[in-house]
């Protein structure tokens, strides 16, 4: 029998993906994989928002498949230490340890690839990622349901869940395209962090110490951010973006999103 399984973030994109494949293969052999970035750290502002764990769990009882929930144990933070490297745009190395080879492990542990399927949630607006995904999860077959018709937006999607009487993450509500990692990721953009700071100030100073702590004990002048003015480009950290915001010394593109490429990007995919 095919086996399908769903690569299931806690954003609404994945629900979304999963909802199609249950209603056109049904749930007999449909997997819903979560790998959770928060390890062990029992803090509130590591791993997921707190509304996303609720999400996740009525999200996966919506669509009727069990919910796989893999866990590597380490924070993004942990991991950042561990591999001596701060992740950024280009390189999210949290996203490959703690998603990427925890999912991987897992569907070839339990998934012969002549008759697995994998789905991922990106839609018609990111369809150009679809040849990257589809070499990163090679030998099995990648697909993402929702860059086929009917099209939808991230409205019509949240319109969806509301339909089916579940509440969307309260991070979409809070303004973020993105709900996942806490509304914190290292691939985002200004607009993102200056998102963060306004609407999750004790979150932002959570990762704003981490980064500090980690400056320090690498011993570099590391940082998430870039600040470009000049002509030159030199490390941002989230202290310095926090101080320029407050002292109105910055103007934040609000297009500077970014973020949230972990099962799409080829360069990760484990």
């Amino acid at each position: 029998m095919a086996k399908h399984v769903v690569m299931f973030s806690s954003g609404a994109g994945s629900w979304a993906a999963a909802r199609r494949v249950a209603d056109q293969h049904g749930t007999e052999d449909l997997h819903l994989v979560f790998s959770d970035v928060k390890g062990d750290n029992p803090s509130p502002h590591a791993g997921e928002d707190q509304d996303n764990y609720r999400f996740l769990r009525q999200a996966a009882w919506d669509i009727g498949a069990p919910l796989v929930w893999l866990n590597e144990g380490r924070d993004v933070w942990k991991v950042f230490e561990d591999n001596r490297f701060l992740g950024n745009t280009r390189l999210a190395n949290c996203s490959k340890f703690l998603k990427q080879q925890p999912a991987r492990a897992w569907l070839e542990e339990n998934c012969d690839p002549a008759d697995t399927t994998v789905y991922v949630g990106i839609d018609w607006s990111e369809s150009h990622r679809l040849p990257a995904i589809e070499r990163g999860y090679a030998p099995y077959k990648a697909l993402a349901p929702l860059c086929d018709p009917p099209y939808l937006d991230k409205d019509d999607i949240l319109e969806d869940l509301r339909q089916r009487g579940i509440k969307p993450p309260r991070l979409y509500e809070m303004g973020f395209a993105h709900a996942n990692c806490g509304g914190f990721c290292v691939r985002s953009g200004q607009a993102q962090f200056k998102r963060l700071l306004e609407k999750m100030p004790e979150r932002y100073a959570y990762h704003e110490q981490k980064e500090q702590n980690l400056r320090t004990f690498l011993g570099k002048d590391i940082a998430i951010l870039r600040n470009r003015k000049g002509g030159t480009t030199k490390p941002l950290t989230l202290r310095e973006f926090r101080e320029q915001l407050q002292a109105d010394q910055i103007n934040v593109d609000p297009y500077d999103i970014g973020g949230c490429g972990c099962f799409v990007e080829e360069e990760n995919a484990a």
